[in-house]
């Protein structure tokens, strides 16, 4: 069961457990300069408004009522990143793991390859949540993404086009795969017993809580600027993960122009540049997690041209403003008992 509330995108799976959910919400963000350095996290902007393309049908293209979903706006070259957070164990307080599978017109952000039902390990075409807190774009390799920048379907520019050829699908596709209710149930008992372990060890003072608060053209996504973050290893193994309760959703990316006619609303204004950003004196973000391992870049998504190398080719200039910034950092650390987030959501440094 999926439903939109607050354009955040939340993902149930009451068949397996009541805990059992993810919510995905998609941040506006600054574009990253595309000229091969290799920067930290760029801020959240806020959410990008989602709607039910069902409540439109009427001024759709019939392909798009088959393929159902949300919408969302985004401009030209305007970037996003993907924020992830999951369900909670009313008791202690512990995740509940769920495994989701992120593609751009229909190619794997996290192994280059064409989507497929399912989950893969070899190689792993999904990120394990909790653990993985968000994702800024194409894993090209270890401990380094390509951010996500719209592009039109059809000038040569997105994922899909320069790995089939073709400007088909665009936009973005999502699954989410619950963790079996058996294996979760044992996690969360190996856990109870080390927090009780914890608990003889080191008592706690008079009047403490366990219990905390949890924290024109259609478009399509194409690799812009290099970026440092990790794409974490699956820590429990294909087997755990439920794949016959599975949900998916397809995220439609319209311009203006698109958004306007389908809502009838006027789409968030254009975020600042990185130059914008930068000389306002703001930082940028860093994410260390000592605990889990990163896995190995996609060969296909290594090889793709950014958008900045592919006008070159083009003979075009598809970047405004793409000056090359330095900025402060600040270093996030993954927290005890809710997600990590990059800043501008409310738990982060800002």
């Amino acid at each position: 069961m999926i439903t939109l509330e607050h354009d955040q995108l939340t993902f149930r799976f009451p068949d397996v457990h009541a805990d059992a959910r993810c919510s995905i919400e998609f941040q506006r963000t600054l574009r990253i300069p595309d000229d091969d350095r290799t920067y930290y996290l760029p801020p959240g902007l806020g959410r990008f408004p989602l709607r039910h393309l069902d409540d439109f049908e009427d001024r759709l293209k019939r392909e798009m009522v088959r393929r159902g979903g949300v919408v969302m706006p985004i401009h030209q070259a305007e970037a996003l990143w993907i924020s992830f957070d999951v369900g909670y164990d009313e008791r202690f307080r512990h995740p509940y793991p769920v495994a989701v599978k992120i593609a751009t017109g229909k190619i794997c952000a996290i192994s280059g390859q064409p989507w497929e039902e399912g989950l893969s390990q070899d190689p792993q075409n999904y990120v394990v949540l909790p653990e993985q807190p968000w994702l800024d774009g194409y894993c090209v390799e270890e401990g380094v993404i390509r951010q996500f920048v719209a592009m039109p379907l059809g000038d040569g520019y997105t994922a899909e086009e320069q790995l089939t050829g073709e400007a088909v699908h665009g936009g973005l596709q999502i699954a989410a795969y619950p963790m079996k209710r058996k294996v979760f149930d044992e996690l969360l008992r190996r856990y109870e017993e080390s927090l009780a372990d914890e608990m003889r060890r080191s008592p706690p003072p008079d009047g403490f809580d366990m219990v905390c608060s949890p924290p024109a053209k259609e478009m399509g996504l194409a690799p812009g600027g290099r970026m440092r973050q990790e794409i974490y290893d699956d820590p429990h193994g294909l087997d755990v993960w439920d794949q016959e309760h599975g949900s998916r959703c397809f995220v439609t990316m319209a311009n203006s122009a698109q958004w306007m006619a389908i809502t009838g609303e006027h789409p968030p204004t254009v975020p600042p540049t990185a130059r914008q950003y930068a000389k306002a004196g703001l930082p940028w973000f860093d994410y260390y997690d000592a605990d889990h391992e990163a896995i190995a870049g996609a060969e296909e998504l290594a090889g793709l041209k950014s958008v900045k190398a592919m006008g070159q080719k083009l003979g075009k200039s598809p970047l405004p403003e793409n000056e090359s910034s330095g900025v402060p950092v600040v270093v996030l650390k993954p927290k005890a008992t809710t997600q990590a987030s990059h800043a501008g959501k409310g738990e982060g440094p800002c």
